[in-house]
């Protein structure tokens, strides 16, 4: 029988926000990531608990989150092999030790890519105060090392992110030939050099577990459009419902 991994997304693929959780009453929920402060900010519904329950039971489930080392911390749910965070910018071993000699190569790739991400940052900062819009470019860093942009609206009304992107963010990667991609999802703004990227980390992991067990099935998990790279790089990919990827994919069927 063959050793079989899963790639799993965790904001909206395995929990989510109280808002998120649709018609489910409190009493049926269970905390599963918190905030720094100690409040609760993610849930996970019974059907959530139980699809878990079914994957962890002959099956090796591998966060792939663009969270942080803090960020995957604060998330109380069982991991005990690879995790990758940071989009993919860092690799944890089984144990929570830092694969270094990848870190490495990101670190390089990141560091070429920021004056870029800097220059982008001034130019949204700078709409930002013409145009009085209370919303900022944030760097995303760990581990010592710069990693991508976000950019949230202040007041949680997603939309009104939408001609950030479109008049500010997408002409300038698109005029200046930038090397860097927009992920979109809700609330939720992000601006990423193309080094950086999920897929690579998974198709890393995946090539150091055959060498371990040999042939292995791997399979994908995730909410957003930008997860599809690193599930299509898996044996099959899971989507669930009511969620931007599948609204792409299954949804416009």
């Amino acid at each position: 029988m063959l050793k079989k991994f899963l790639f799993a997304d965790l904001d909206d693929t395995l929990f989510q926000t109280f808002g998120k959780c649709g018609a489910h009453t409190p009493d049926m929920l269970e905390p599963a990531a918190y905030y720094k402060d100690g409040s609760i900010c993610s849930y996970t519904t019974p059907s959530q608990r139980s699809f878990l329950a079914l994957l962890q039971d002959g099956m090796t489930v591998i966060p792939t989150t663009a969270r942080d080392l803090d960020g995957l911390r604060r998330v109380s749910l069982p991991f005990r092999s690879y995790a990758v965070i940071n989009y993919g910018g860092v690799v944890l071993e089984p144990g929570g030790a830092v694969d270094q000699p990848w870190l490495d190569g990101m670190r390089t790739a990141m560091h070429t890519a920021l004056p870029g991400l800097l220059a982008l940052a001034a130019h949204i900062d700078a709409h930002c105060a013409r145009t009085g819009y209370g919303g900022r470019a944030r760097m995303i860093e760990d581990f010592a090392t710069p990693f991508f942009l976000v950019v949230k609206d202040p007041d949680k009304q997603a939309e009104r992110l939408a001609p950030l992107e479109d008049e500010v963010v997408r002409p300038w990667i698109e005029d200046g030939g930038h090397d860097y991609f927009i992920h979109r999802n809700g609330n939720n703004l992000a601006i990423l050099p193309k080094a950086l990227n999920k897929a690579n980390a998974v198709a890393h992991i995946t090539a150091r577990l055959k060498e371990e067990h040999g042939e292995i099935v791997t399979f994908g998990m995730g909410d957003s459009r930008s997860d599809a790279r690193f599930m299509a790089a898996c044996d099959y990919a899971i989507i669930p419902r009511g969620t931007q990827l599948a609204g792409l994919t299954v949804g416009a069927l």
